[in-house]
């Protein structure tokens, strides 16, 4: 994996802290406009950082791993659209009904939100430990 520069480290923290900072807010209920809007600043800065990150050796299971990574930094950005539409209801007029719309979207950011973290948390610790072996694989040789 291509090291990040020490700014793009910087951007993929503060992304990180918040994604943390609003989603934490927003679930306990605490200035939901605001909070929303802080996740999905996180979101994009962290999706952003994690999808420049290249990949530069030829083992298709990290590739493949990496496609997973750029699902789940995709899920999260969709789980921040749909926490503001959770907070001001942009896509209410979309549906005939009150009840429909609260079916389909209203509070299913915690749904994609939950999808995404399992994936990041699986990529991370795989790529991690396929790095290691390839790694060690090289300097065996």
């Amino acid at each position: 994996m291509k090291q990040m520069s020490r700014v793009q480290s910087m951007l993929f923290l503060v992304g990180g802290i918040l994604m943390v900072l609003g989603a934490g807010c927003f679930a306990f209920m605490y200035a939901r406009e605001v909070a929303c809007w802080i996740y999905l600043v996180g979101a994009l800065l962290f999706a952003w950082m994690q999808v420049s990150e290249i990949y530069e050796g030829n083992n298709p299971t990290i590739k493949r791993l990496k496609r997973i990574m750029t699902l789940a930094d995709i899920l999260f950005v969709f789980s921040g659209l749909l926490m503001v539409d959770t907070a001001f209801q942009f896509l209410r007029d979309t549906f005939t009904n009150y009840t429909t719309y609260i079916e389909v979207v209203y509070n299913k950011w915690v749904l994609l939100l939950l999808v995404a973290a399992i994936l990041e948390m699986y990529t991370m610790h795989r790529i991690s430990s396929c790095l290691k072996k390839e790694e060690n694989s090289t300097s065996a040789q």
